[in-house]
């Protein structure tokens, strides 16, 4: 028996250096993401069913019509953020909470909001599990963001909108930042916007094309 967990702590390694080789094969270099992506089982956040798939670079079902993004999406879209660690971030979308906790390393405290009550239960279960202490999690539309604990410092939608809303943009605090995709479905952009000082005022960036589920509610499409 001892030869055979020796086994799969050797095989556990291995899937776990490959897939910090893969995630810098993908362009994610920052040293403080790269760590928290070492540090976070991801495997922890889907089925048992389809934890063999976990480390690779493909989204994985995880119930109600919803997946958890491809390991290297989940890496850029969080390196996009730039953060340092004193950042509150408010995330819409929890979904499994595999980036909610990333993001609980990452930064001082993170809102997280998901609509849907089974997703919202699991992911709490696997935040508690894992140890993450500094995610808020409350049910309802995330499209509303939660402006009764605004401003927040980054805003990350983890789900495809027709656009921005403008309701998430006014929940930044100066010089914050949101990233999510926006766009057509299945033609989306993933974009970064900046808030200036000026009240009214932001910048847009485009950092490139990708493919995500529906971001659903108010201020996104409606079902």
């Amino acid at each position: 028996m001892s030869m055979n967990m020796g086994g799969r702590a050797r095989d556990a390694l291995k899937t776990r250096r490959r897939f910090m080789e893969r995630l810098r094969g993908l362009g994610v270099n920052d040293p403080k993401v790269l760590k928290a992506f070492a540090t976070v089982p991801r495997h922890l956040f889907m089925s048992e069913a389809l934890r063999d798939r976990a480390y690779k670079e493909t989204p994985i079902p995880i119930g109600e019509g919803q997946t958890i993004s491809a390991p290297g999406v989940v890496a850029n879209m969080t390196m996009a953020l730039e953060l340092t660690g004193t950042e509150r971030v408010l995330e819409i979308g929890t979904g499994s909470g595999y980036q909610a906790a990333i993001l609980g390393l990452l930064a001082s405290h993170v809102v997280s909001i998901e609509r849907i009550p089974k997703l919202a239960t699991r992911a709490r279960s696997a935040l508690d599990q894992f140890g993450i202490t500094n995610v808020t999690l409350f049910l309802g539309d995330g499209t509303l963001g939660r402006p009764d604990l605004a401003p927040y410092d980054r805003i990350v939608v983890t789900a495809g909108g027709p656009e921005v809303p403008r309701v998430l943009l006014d929940q930044l605090a100066p010089d914050g930042m949101l990233v999510g995709p926006f766009g057509p479905r299945r033609a989306q952009k993933l974009t970064r916007y900046w808030r200036g000082k000026k009240a009214g005022s932001f910048r847009r960036e485009v950092i490139g094309e990708c493919d995500f589920v529906d971001l659903i509610g108010q201020n996104g499409w409606r079902g």
